[in-house]
């Protein structure tokens, strides 16, 4: 007897173990570890996966597998064992840790239809009229007739079965292909034995006969012989044509032509960073490497020719690119070098085409990713590099279960292959700069821009002193003069507005005074509803003062602009100005995004105005001057990371001006000129900013210098989320060491969301072999005791967002 371990798909806690179900014998043989099967769970049929196959099994009464869903398995036996570290690192179900692999067109949809197995005197006329019309009843069907308790009788009289239908949502795309079903002498007989009105049939038949191909597009044959599906079907039926479908795929990038690029000679600086890199492909050793380089320093063509001798060695590579810079550019030049063997993975394309895109990667079809955080699970079995490019961006940080990060998985499923990884950014994050000064990661560096272009001059605009001049407007005026300057030149400007704080604060336009906490170093918030102003991180609250504290100036405002209200207000400034807006509401349709970046490219634009969407990967000639509106939005927000989010978003803003040939300049408005990560981003000192910000994090206990790990506990009711989050915390300071700093129990900077107060407690640490274990319990403990009374408790080891 063979027996195969299966993790259902059921998301608790009580089911997260593996359950054996027998294989039939039917089975046997074909079912292996990593496939999807259909399994009976209870009174239903769920999907599961098979995790190991054995001879034998300790439960007295086995049910039997129903069916597999997969010819070949969908996760490889290295893929099942990073499911192990996932679920041990992130404190996740191995269920979620799975469907993290696959794309969301293998999640499993469940449809529940009723069957009749015999109809009976006493039955509901509606409902047998309704049996009579179909075979079988949808429960959607039903309860829109109003025949679910009607059912529910015949249910349980057994006269009706509810069945449980498990299917992929993922449907392959197939196309019909006509082809000629005789020889040709045959042919030829039968088409002299036709009709004389037969006169479309015999030139479907004389256009198939000329053709290369055995089998040709349906709809083709009927363009190109002007006939019917009428005149094909009764080919068909006469048994001259036969009928095939044919799967194809559905390609995003279809109708378009990539150039073909070739290698570009590398510089000496290039040259230097790369040779560690091949070296580390020679020998198969796992090595991680930061590659440290100003904007436009060349690191793309560092990637793309580590890749190059990555496929000469017939393996496969990974690029992870941060969502928001998988732009067409981005896409362009991994298709322009490597054709076809590249696969897309990233959030524009529709659940169909990452189904298609997926596939192609595990049969083998393709031989580089270039996708969003996700793609760092693309099913190769070959490894040789995996790249991460921004690696400081905060969205390889997924935020709901099962709560990774794309670089230390990259790094895991590396040593698994002895292969290298490359960790790319003009801003590391400190995290990684840290290791790198440590010698954990290897540091390669490019100090200077490609062609030793001169970074653009930035110059810092203090928005207090324009206030005093009587400048009300949005646009200092040295920003507004160098617009009008640039639209005269015919030379193009992006302006950046960095709207995604969540919280307006609350500063004097006077003096720039900004609400603090006496106890923390960090902004209050101010929240409309109880006009009030709070500090996130120790409770202290007071209400909004009418005069500023410091200068007794009237002019105290709430704080934040939308990039809506600026297009309005550059309508009204400069009405001759062509302007393309980037943010959220114009990008949210599939393929706007690349729609108004072609539009920017051609020239139909002078400014291209934006959010986050637009600081990263974009390299037009034609760009000379850089605004941003604001620089402050992100130093306010209640997070640690405030200052170093701020240093690499201006960084890379900068970054995009004076690319090629003309020179580039950069304005930055802020209220708070003197503040280290304004002035060092003006001069995109990163060596300076990371001495200075690794002094504050020393002093707060925070990373580099500390892990820290976040219990988030929310409840409908606030007494109640915040005793369960001092139990938590009380019973976690207990097991271990005085090492841990646990700060807590507090409301979370955001305080209800969805009519759920939420409380945190945040552990700091170095090394507490005892965590996991411990945050575990606390989970377990919650989801068996509490389950019916609505508490819920997350766990983030190694959280990105504090709110």
């Amino acid at each position: 007897m063979q027996v195969a371990s299966v993790i259902v798909d059921v998301a608790a806690r009580q089911t997260d173990k593996e359950f054996d179900y027998k294989i039939p014998e039917k089975w046997e043989g074909l079912i292996q570890p990593g496939m999807r099967v259909i399994v009976p769970f209870g009174p239903r049929k769920i999907q599961g996966f098979v995790t190991a196959l054995k001879n034998a099994s300790s439960a007295k009464k086995l049910k039997s597998i129903i069916e597999p869903m997969d010819l070949l398995p969908v996760l490889n036996p290295e893929l099942l064992k990073l499911a192990d570290w996932l679920t041990e690192t992130t404190l996740c179900f191995k269920i979620s840790a799975y469907q993290a692999m696959l794309p969301a067109a293998m999640k499993a949809k469940y449809e529940k239809v009723f069957r009749l197995r015999e109809a009976a005197a006493s039955m509901n006329e509606e409902l047998l009229s309704l049996f009579h019309r179909h075979d079988e009843i949808t429960w959607e069907m039903a309860e829109k007739e109003g025949l679910l308790a009607a059912l529910r009788q015949e249910v349980k009289a057994n006269r009706a079965e509810l069945i449980y239908k498990v299917t992929s949502k993922g449907k392959k795309k197939s196309i019909r292909m006509i082809g000629l079903a005789l020889s040709d002498d045959k042919l030829a007989d039968s088409m002299n034995a036709l009709s004389a009105n037969a006169r479309k049939q015999k030139d479907v038949l004389s256009y198939l006969q000329a053709a290369e191909l055995p089998l040709l597009p349906a709809k083709e044959v009927m363009e190109q012989t002007g006939t019917s599906n009428g005149t094909l079907k009764a080919l068909i039926e006469k048994g001259l044509l036969v009928e095939r479908y044919q799967e194809v795929y559905r390609d995003p990038y279809e109708n378009r032509q990539f150039e073909q690029t070739e290698p570009l000679p590398l510089t000496d600086q290039q040259q230097t960073a790369i040779a560690p890199i091949l070296g580390s492909i020679e020998d198969v050793r796992h090595e991680t490497f930061l590659l440290y380089g100003v904007t436009g320093s060349g690191k793309t063509e560092i990637y793309l020719q580590s890749i190059q001798r990555v496929l000469e060695k017939g393996k496969e590579a990974i690029v992870l690119v941060p969502e928001i810079s998988l732009t067409p550019q981005m896409v362009h030049r991994f298709k322009g070098r490597f054709g076809d063997d590249v696969a897309v993975l990233h959030s524009g394309l529709s659940a169909g085409e990452k189904y298609d895109e997926w596939r192609k990667i595990q049969r083998k079809e393709v031989k580089v990713v270039v996708g969003a955080r996700s793609a760092v699970f693309a099913p190769f079995e070959n490894l040789g590099i995996i790249i991460i490019d921004e690696e400081h961006e905060t969205s390889y940080k997924q935020e709901e279960n099962p709560r990774y990060h794309a670089r230390e998985t990259a790094i895991e499923r590396a040593k698994f292959y002895q292969c290298p990884v490359i960790l790319g950014s003009a801003t590391p994050s400190l995290e990684s700069f840290a290791r790198a000064q440590k010698g954990v990661y290897q540091l390669l560096s490019l100090p200077n821009r490609m062609n030793n272009q001169r970074l653009p001059d930035v110059e810092i605009v203090d928005m207090r002193e324009e206030l005093r001049h009587g400048n009300r407007s949005m646009f200092s005026r040295a920003l507004f003069e160098k617009l009008t300057d640039r639209l005269e030149k015919g030379e193009q400007t992006v302006l950046f507005l960095n709207r995604r704080g969540h919280s307006s604060f609350i500063m004097c336009r006077d003096c720039g005074y900004v609400a603090g906490c006496p106890h923390c170093d960090i902004s209050l918030t101010y929240h409309r509803y109880s006009h009030q102003m709070k500090c996130h991180y120790c409770g202290f609250e007071e209400p909004v003062p009418s005069t500023c504290p410091e200068c007794q100036s009237e002019h105290i405002r709430y704080f934040g602009t939308g990039t809506q209200k600026v297009e309005d207000e550059l309508g009204k400034l400069l009405p001759q100005a062509r302007v393309v807006r980037m943010d959220v509401d114009t990008t949210s349709r599939k393929g706007s995004h690349e729609k108004l970046l072609q539009q920017f490219a051609e020239g139909k634009a002078d400014i291209l105005l934006g959010t986050q969407m637009i600081a990263k990967g974009l390299d037009f000639p034609n760009i000379t001057l850089v605004g941003v509106l604001s620089a402050d939005t992100m130093l306010h927000i209640p997070d640690f990371r405030s200052a170093e989010k701020t240093f690499q978003l201006l960084t890379q803003v900068s970054g995009r001006a004076g690319r090629h040939q003309l020179q580039g300049e950069v304005v930055i408005q802020t209220y708070t000129p003197d503040h280290y990560s304004i002035q060092l981003a003006g001069k995109q000192d990163y060596d300076q900013f990371y001495k200075e910000e690794m002094v504050m994090r020393k002093l707060g206990s925070y990373p580099p210098f500390y892990y820290l790990a976040l219990v988030t506990v929310s409840h409908e009711d606030l007494l109640a989320a915040s005793s369960a989050t001092e139990k938590i915390t009380h019973y976690i300071q207990a097991r271990l060491s005085n090492e841990a700093i646990i700060l807590g129990p507090v409301a979370s900077p955001i305080a209800r969301i969805n009519n759920r107060y939420r409380y945190q407690c945040l552990i700091k640490y170095k090394r507490e072999p005892k965590l996991n274990h411990v945050l575990k319990s606390v989970m377990e403990h919650y989801t068996k005791q509490h389950n019916d009374k609505g508490l819920q408790v997350a766990v983030d080891v190694n959280p990105f967002i504090m709110m």
